[in-house]
C-alpha cells in the first residue's frame, strides 16, 4: 500500500469517529444478536464480547487519541555522514501487512485497525465467530470511512473464515504478510506458530503473579491483591497467583484475613500450595499443570514459598511472562526483583491491571506482547513500525 499523507489518514479517522457515532445504536443492536446466541458459561468471554454505550464511547476515544498522536512514519531514528561522504539515514517504516486473530472482543476490529491504519499499514482481522455480526457491522463503518476519503476499502479486511480456512490462509498466504499477532489463549497461539508463514508476534497470555515480602505493608497487600484479582476477570492482567513468603510476621493470621475478604466478600475460589495448605481447609492444585495456567476467572491459587530467590524461580518458571508483582518497603529489593522477573511488567506495590496500554501512556494498543523481538509490552502506535535505511550517495564504490 502507498504511504498516505498524514492529513489524509487523520481524515479517515475523524470520518471514523462521525460514523460511529451515527451508528451507534444499529452497532449495539448488531451486538446483541452476537450476545443472545452465545453461551455463558464462559463468562470472561461473554464480558468481552459485549458492546454498549460505554464501550462505542470507548471506540470513539481509541480513534481520538490515536488521531491526536504524532504519525510514526518516517521518523528520522539516526542520521551519519561517513568518511567516504555516504549520507546513511535511519527512518521508521511501516511493516506492511498486519493480520490480528483474536477472540470475542469487537473493539479490538477498532483498535487494531486505527492504529495500523495510522501507521500505514494494511490489516487482515480475523475475529471470532461469537463476535460475527458485531465485527461486520464495525468493517461496513471503517469501509464507509474509507470511500468518504477516496481511499481502497483493502486498507481494512475482516476475514470471515473457519478454522480449516484460517490455517491455509495463515499457510499459504494469498499475498505477503509482514505480522501475525494472536490475540488470546495458549490453543490460539500454539495453532498460529505453528501455522504461520510469517512472523509470529504473541499476545494476549497472562498467568500472572504476585509475591508479597516479610518486610510487606499487608493493607497494601491485601489490596492491590483483590484489585489485581478482581477488577476484571476477563483481563490478560488479572492476578492469578500469590506468592507469600513463609516469614511474613503473622503468616496464619494474614493468610486466613486474605482468604476470607477474597471468598466472602468477592467470590473468589481458592486453591492452596505450600504452608497455606496447614492454613487453610482449601482445595489444592490438581495438577502441576495448574501453575501455567490462566484462569480468566473468579479463581485464585495462594501459596508460600520460603524465600526471595524461591519466588524468583517460580515465577520465571511457571508465568505467562506478562505482568508479576512484589510487595515490599525495601525499593532495592523491589528494583532487585524487577532485574530477575523475566516479564513483559513488573511491578513494585501496584496492581497488575495496569499493563495496559491506555493505563501506561501509550495510548490504544493493538495488543500486550508477551515477545521479546520486536517489542514487549502494550504495542501502541509507535510499535507498528519497522526501519529502513536510506543511503544518500555520489557515485561511491567499495574497493
Amino acid at each position: 500500500m502507498k504511504l498516505l499523507d498524514t492529513k489524509v489518514k487523520n481524515d479517515v479517522l475523524q470520518s471514523m469517529i462521525t460514523i460511529i457515532d451515527k451508528r451507534r445504536d444499529e452497532i449495539i443492536e448488531e451486538n446483541k444478536k452476537d450476545l443472545e446466541s452465545f453461551n455463558r458459561n464462559d463468562q470472561a468471554l461473554y464480558d468481552r464480547l459485549v458492546v454498549n454505550q460505554s464501550k462505542v464511547d470507548g471506540m470513539i476515544q481509541a480513534i481520538k487519541e490515536v488521531k491526536e498522536q504524532e504519525d510514526p512514519v518516517g521518523k528520522t531514528i539516526s542520521e551519519k555522514t561517513l568518511d567516504n561522504g555516504l549520507k546513511i539515514v535511519n527512518k521508521t517504516d511501516p511493516f506492511g501487512t498486519i493480520m490480528i486473530i483474536y477472540e470475542s472482543r469487537p473493539d479490538v476490529t477498532i483498535e487494531a485497525a486505527v492504529l495500523a491504519f495510522k501507521a500505514n499499514n494494511k490489516i487482515f482481522l480475523k475475529g471470532g465467530k461469537e463476535a460475527n455480526h458485531s465485527n461486520i457491522i464495525l468493517e461496513k463503518c471503517w469501509h464507509e470511512a474509507l470511500e468518504e476519503n477516496e481511499l481502497s476499502t483493502d486498507w481494512i479486511s475482516l476475514l470471515h473464515l473457519n478454522r480449516e480456512e484460517t490455517r491455509e490462509f495463515l499457510s499459504n498466504p494469498p499475498e505477503k504478510i509482514d505480522l501475525v499477532v494472536p490475540r488470546g489463549g495458549d490453543k490460539l497461539i500454539d495453532f498460529v506458530k505453528r501455522t504461520a508463514k510469517g512472523a509470529v508476534l504473541v499476545s494476549g497470555r497472562g498467568n500472572n503473579f504476585l509475591y508479597v515480602s516479610p518486610d510487606a505493608d499487608w493493607d497494601t497487600a491485601k489490596k492491590v491483591i483483590i484489585n489485581a484479582k478482581t477488577d476484571k476477570i476477563s483481563g490478560c492482567n488479572a492476578l492469578d497467583k500469590v506468592l507469600i513468603d513463609s516469614h511474613l510476621p503473622d503468616f496464619e493470621v494474614k493468610v486466613k484475613d486474605l482468604a476470607e475478604t477474597l471468598e466472602n466478600d468477592y467470590k473468589v475460589e481458592i486453591l492452596v500450595d505450600g504452608k497455606v495448605e496447614d492454613v487453610l481447609d482449601k482445595p489444592t492444585l490438581p495438577t502441576k499443570d495448574t501453575w501455567t495456567e490462566e484462569f480468566l476467572a473468579l479463581k485464585i491459587v495462594l501459596s508460600s514459598v520460603e524465600s526471595f530467590d524461591e519466588a524468583v524461580e517460580k515465577i520465571n518458571t511457571y508465568s505467562g511472562g506478562h505482568s508479576s508483582v512484589i510487595i515490599t518497603e525495601d525499593d532495592n529489593k523491589a528494583l532487585e526483583f524487577m532485574q530477575q522477573i523475566d516479564c513483559a511488567a513488573v511491578y513494585q506495590n501496584a496492581s497488575t491491571r495496569f499493563t495496559d496500554g491506555g493505563q501506561m501512556g501509550v495510548g490504544a494498543e493493538l495488543a500486550i506482547s508477551t515477545d521479546k523481538l520486536h517489542h514487549r509490552g502494550p504495542l501502541g502506535l509507535k510499535q507498528l513500525v519497522t526501519n529502513k535505511y536510506y543511503i544518500w550517495g555520489n557515485g561511491q564504490i567499495r574497493e
